[in-house]
């Protein structure tokens, strides 16, 4: 059996498929791919099995997201390391070397990162990971590359091997066993945030997340979900809240989710007055989602939480009032 699984989630991406399955297949001689179709209505499984026949296929039942897909699928993948690949990704020759090099000689190392750039714009970083995450003390994610809507250009700034706090769902690298001793990703998110919340959940028991600037992969990003969805908006606002709920220290847990609520609650007037009345109510509905919810995450928390999680007070501040743009300028 080879160390690694590339297991890519799919859902209605015949054409994802056949544009990007090529380069995995080209690149991946190290790993044994795979394709976990979220009960498509379209044409994958008769592209993959008449186009891609070395490719294996695991068929979920339902379009379960992008959380409970992979929980669902990863049940039946036995290799020692995880690849989670979105399907619109391309990847790079000896992308998984410096990744598998990392595991064999870090042994704390779990969560593992390449480098994601733009496939559209191949010189800059990508929004869904740049080089690897981070968040604030309120929950708010950013990358080194990518704060809020301001993308880097990549010019080597970031071409080292670093601890993070977060590894982009868009390449996940995870040791197995890690990943069910976590559970796997919170089924109940459903998509956005699910990779932060396990990322949190290692870092709280001690693993460790990687960035490794000597994989590269190119990432077209909102393929399946693009940032003018109102769903988007509701998935992010409602799964930030109950991701803080699960992993804030105790001490911290109300006063910063208040201060969080009272931030998305601007957020909702912006929303108001640049006329994106879809993504106010859909804010709103996160927020009624959340209350909804609040007591049943509550629950989940673990036993330890550890209080210095943050890379900066408030990334919010830094970028809107300070007009900090890029990550070397927040220290």
């Amino acid at each position: 059996m080879k160390k690694i699984a590339v297991v890519i989630l799919n859902w209605n991406g015949a054409k994802l498929l056949e544009q990007f399955l090529p380069s995995v297949i080209a690149f991946s001689d190290a790993a044994t791919i795979y394709v976990a179709d979220n009960a498509s209505t379209d044409a994958s499984i008769e592209v993959i099995q008449n186009q891609f026949p070395s490719v294996k296929i695991i068929q979920n039942t339902d379009n379960f997201g992008f959380a409970k897909g992979y929980n669902q699928a990863l049940q039946f993948v036995e290799e020692e390391y995880y690849a989670l690949v979105n399907s619109d990704i391309e990847v790079t020759e000896n992308w998984l070397a410096p990744i598998i090099e990392l595991f064999e000689n870090q042994t704390e190392t779990a969560i593992i990162q390449p480098k994601i750039l733009d496939f559209k714009k191949k010189t800059h970083f990508e929004y869904a990971g740049g080089a690897g995450g981070f968040i604030d003390k309120f929950g708010y994610p950013f990358c080194r590359g990518r704060i809020f809507d301001t993308v880097e250009e990549d010019r080597n700034q970031y071409d080292d091997e670093i601890a993070i706090f977060w590894a982009s769902g868009a390449c996940f690298f995870i040791r197995k066993e890690v990943y069910r001793k976590l559970n796997g990703f919170d089924d109940m998110f459903f998509a956005h945030q699910e990779e932060i919340d396990l990322c949190w959940r290692a870092f709280n028991l001690g693993f460790k997340t990687k960035y490794a600037s000597k994989s590269i992969v190119y990432h077209v990003g909102g393929a399946t979900l693009n940032d003018g969805n109102p769903k988007k908006t509701f998935l992010n606002f409602r799964n930030s809240l109950l991701m803080l709920t699960k992993n804030l220290p105790k001490n911290q847990l109300f006063s910063i989710i208040f201060i969080r609520l009272f931030l998305d609650g601007l957020a909702g007037i912006q929303f108001i007055l640049k006329g994106k009345f879809k993504h106010f109510f859909a804010l709103l509905k996160a927020h009624f989602s959340f209350y909804i919810l609040v007591n049943q995450f509550y629950k989940k928390r673990g036993a330890v939480h550890k209080k210095k999680y943050y890379l900066t007070n408030s990334i919010v501040y830094c970028y809107f009032i300070k007009k900090i743009k890029l990550f070397s300028s927040i220290f």
